[in-house]
């Protein structure tokens, strides 16, 4: 049977750090080369990125140069798939490298195994080798600190597993025929709606174990706390224009963030409450600090214990936050106010 095109679709916008690594991982991969084009769709970069991927270009005929003048990714996605020549579409990140037979076993998991959409496993990384960087990196990996199952889930064989989102996905073609292209109101979060999307209309999502995806974390406080407080803004914010944008595991930050400020009114107010939420946050802050001494053994550095424990906080209340002000954003918008 002859395997089917696959186009490469990477939105990227001042990525001249990342774009080369994440690009050439593409291109060695060990899925015929007649068989893959890399559609780069660039949103308006001011720095390196367009100039690094002329050069790739000029030594692979396989890569193209879009542009996405609206600069957002889901904007860059579109004119991606639009362009693109292949029977199944891969969905890129420029801060990510693949592993060599991450296309092929993905391709599998459609072709061979029914899913519609198949991506691997997200291995995070740190971006710098400082106590820091790790401890972010071993807390964006860790159950507790997100659940998703494509970050931190561990399987027992190699065959693919059905889950309900994964990343860095490859999508049958015909999938985005029947239930429409990623919604540009979404600036975060457009692929979570569309994986919703599809299950919705009976598409199965597969997670292949067998093919895996370097991310490189972010290494600072301020880019970690950043990330998930517009992550978590917009899973409320997009109920704005999509209902299908998140799903219930996503506002258990909301739940928890909220639930602190009422613990700090409770003792006045009812103090059996006080007590509950007492029992309730010491055993979070027991959880924290069990597995910020994990990292720190593994990792043979002490330094990593302190990290861990304000990483963790700060990407549980980021996102609590974030989702919070989507929320009431949301409410404002909804009774017509500013």
């Amino acid at each position: 049977m002859e395997l089917p095109k696959v186009s490469v679709i990477m939105p990227v916008r001042n990525d001249e750090k990342f774009v080369k690594r994440a690009i050439k991982s593409l291109l060695e991969n060990d899925y015929p080369g007649d068989k893959v084009e890399i559609l780069v769709v660039d949103g308006m970069s001011t720095d390196g990125t367009v100039k690094i991927v002329r050069e790739l270009m000029s030594k692979d005929d396989r890569i193209k140069l879009l542009k996405n003048p609206h600069v957002y990714t889901p904007h860059g996605l579109n004119i991606g798939i639009r362009n693109s020549s292949g029977e199944i579409i891969m969905i890129a990140g420029s801060h990510t490298s693949y592993s060599k037979n991450y296309i092929r076993e993905c391709v599998n998991g459609i072709v061979n195994e029914g899913f519609d959409v198949v991506g691997g496993q997200m291995i995070t990384l740190p971006r710098s080798n400082t106590p820091k960087a790790v401890a972010i990196a071993r807390v964006l990996s860790s159950r507790f600190g997100t659940g998703a199952a494509y970050r931190t889930k561990k399987f027992d064989n190699d065959s693919t597993v059905e889950v309900d989102t994964v990343a860095y996905a490859l999508y049958k073609k015909s999938l985005f025929e029947n239930v429409g292209l990623f919604n540009e109101n979404l600036i975060r979060n457009q692929d979570i709606e569309m994986n919703i999307r599809i299950s919705k209309n009976g598409g199965k999502i597969g997670l292949n174990p067998k093919a895996e995806s370097y991310y490189y974390a972010r290494d600072t406080y301020k880019g970690l706390f950043m990330n998930n407080f517009l992550n978590g803004f917009w899973v409320l914010w997009s109920l704005n224009f999509s209902k299908l944008a998140f799903r219930m595991r996503h506002l258990v930050p909301l739940f928890f963030v909220f639930g602190f400020l009422v613990f700090l009114f409770s003792y006045s107010l009812f103090k059996p409450l006080f007590w509950i939420f007492v029992g309730i946050y010491g055993l979070y802050l027991g959880i924290i600090l069990e597995e910020s001494i994990r990292f720190a053994l593994e990792e043979k550095n002490i330094r990593i214990f302190a990290h861990s424990i304000l990483s963790f906080l700060i990407l549980h209340v980021s996102y609590g936050m974030g989702e919070i002000w989507g929320l009431i954003r949301f409410i404002a918008k909804l009774f017509g106010t500013r």
